[in-house]
This record gives structure tokens, C-alpha cells and sequence, in this order.
């Protein structure tokens, strides 16, 4: 058994670092979508792929993927938005087992009206921190981060064996 190679202080201060300014900020940003908007921050990362999606649709599987969230935490998602007249499901008319979430026009028009006010936040409390170099700099890094991290299959995480509903 190998020893633990303990966070050394330097590296223990970036990563207590980069923990306080992700809660930190998606805290900030959450609470001004939701005071401007009326749209939390899991309407807006549903509402925002279907907006820049082909017919504002895509299938539920591949809208969990590219927010990155588990088949039950979509689902229950896509129903509360249903309610509020945001999204509606559609069976996927190439495979019966698969289904699709389209966005209506509510839904359109709660996006189109929160956009302006999100992208300026996130330019404020981000963007406008960074000089185009660091900016660039850190998305080079992040991209190494995350491209060196072992991949998951969102749909697996939390389907039945066999049930490839939704995914």
C-alpha cells in the first residue's frame, strides 16, 4: 500500500481556493438569475441547450449529457419545468424507448429574457477579473484538467439494468 501524499500548504491554498470561488460564484450567479428572472440555475442549464439546439428540441439523453446530470435529477427537472409551461416531453418518434424534451415558446422567451442579464453577470463576476491572457491561460488548463479525467456514463449512473429509457 502506497503512502498518502499529502496537500502540501501552497497546494492545499489553490484548492480551498478554486472550492470557495466555484460556490462562491455560481452562489452569486444563481441568486442574480433568480432575483432577475425568475429562473433558477438548473432552468437556465436546461433552457440554455435546447435554446441553441436545432427546433429548440434534443433527446432527454443527450440533454442530460450535455449538462451533465443523472437520468433522475433531469427527469424530475423537466417535470417541475412542464408545470411552469417551459418545456414539454415528446416520445422519440426513431426509437419508442427514448423520449425528447422540447422547448416551447414560455420557455423561449424566459431564456431570450434572462440571457442578456446572466452573460453580463458572468462577464462582471468572472470574466472581467481575468486579462484575456489569464483568461485564455485558464481555459488551457481547465481543458487539461478535464480532459485527463476518466469519463461516465451519465445515463448509467442511476438507470435500472436493461432500462435504457430516456438514454
Amino acid at each position: 500500500m502506497t503512502e498518502t501524499g499529502w496537500l502540501d500548504a501552497r497546494e492545499a491554498h489553490l484548492w480551498q481556493s478554486y472550492r470557495d470561488a466555484h460556490r462562491e460564484l455560481m452562489t452569486t450567479l444563481e441568486g442574480r438569475l433568480v432575483r432577475n428572472s425568475g429562473l433558477s440555475g438548473a432552468d437556465y442549464a436546461l433552457l440554455h441547450p435546447l435554446s441553441i439546439s436545432e427546433a429548440g428540441v434534443l433527446r432527454t439523453r443527450d440533454l442530460g449529457r450535455s449538462i451533465g446530470w443523472e437520468r433522475s435529477r433531469l427527469s424530475h427537472q423537466v417535470s417541475r419545468m412542464e408545470k411552469r409551461g417551459l418545456v414539454v416531453r415528446e416520445e422519440c418518434e426513431s426509437d419508442a424507448r427514448g423520449s425528447m424534451v422540447r422547448l416551447t415558446d414560455a420557455g423561449r422567451a424566459a431564456i431570450a429574457a434572462a440571457a442578456p442579464d446572466h452573460v453580463d453577470a458572468v462577464r462582471s463576476y468572472f470574466l472581467d477579473r481575468l486579462t484575456r491572457e489569464e483568461q485564455d491561460l485558464f481555459t488551457k488548463l481547465l481543458d487539461r484538467v478535464l480532459g485527463d479525467l476518466p469519463t461516465r456514463d451519465i445515463c448509467a449512473d442511476d438507470s435500472t439494468p436493461g432500462d435504457s429509457s430516456n438514454c
